[in-house]
């Protein structure tokens, strides 16, 4: 018996604000809108198209995580399956649209740290602080050994 997959993903950038619906039923209905930008080389120039993913989210708690944390310019990871709509407009002209939607089955991911309102916790440090000279950190992780520390400090005692 021959499988089938309904899945789209992509990495992009919101092109603005999310836009919150709510059904005459009460269900909330969150839209996005993904810039998803793909680069290649023709002639030995740069090329770039973009293409823009309109996301809907009937998931809830999605949802509700998207609009209090995205915002225009906001990246994410979006997973969610495919789904063509057809209407009627005004002039009686029937329309279709194909959009991203995320129910049970689909998912988002936030890549960037965010902070509440959608800035990213640089931004809003960048904001609430004076400038200064930042210290590089120690992130308590070695960078001369790839992140193990002192080979020294390694046991080549086998353990049977």
């Amino acid at each position: 018996m021959a499988q089938t997959l309904n899945r789209w993903q992509g990495i992009g950038n919101l092109g603005k604000d999310p836009e919150v619906r709510t059904t005459q039923s009460g269900k909330r209905i969150v839209n996005l809108s993904v810039a998803c930008s793909d680069t290649w080389k023709k002639d030995g120039q740069k090329q770039q198209s973009t293409f823009w993913a309109p996301v809907v989210i009937f998931n809830e708690k999605l949802g509700e995580i998207a609009e209090k944390w995205l915002r225009k310019g906001s990246k994410v990871y979006i997973e969610g399956k495919l789904v063509t709509r057809k209407w009627t407009d005004q002039s009686g002209v029937d329309r279709y649209s194909t959009e991203v939607v995320i129910d049970f089955s689909g998912s988002f991911q936030m890549l960037g740290e965010m902070s509440e309102g959608g800035q990213s916790s640089q931004q809003s440090q960048r904001q609430n602080k004076p400038q200064s000279n930042p210290q590089p950190q120690n992130s308590g992780y070695g960078t001369q050994s790839g992140g193990w520390g002192d080979p020294s400090d390694l046991d080549d005692e086998i353990p049977f």
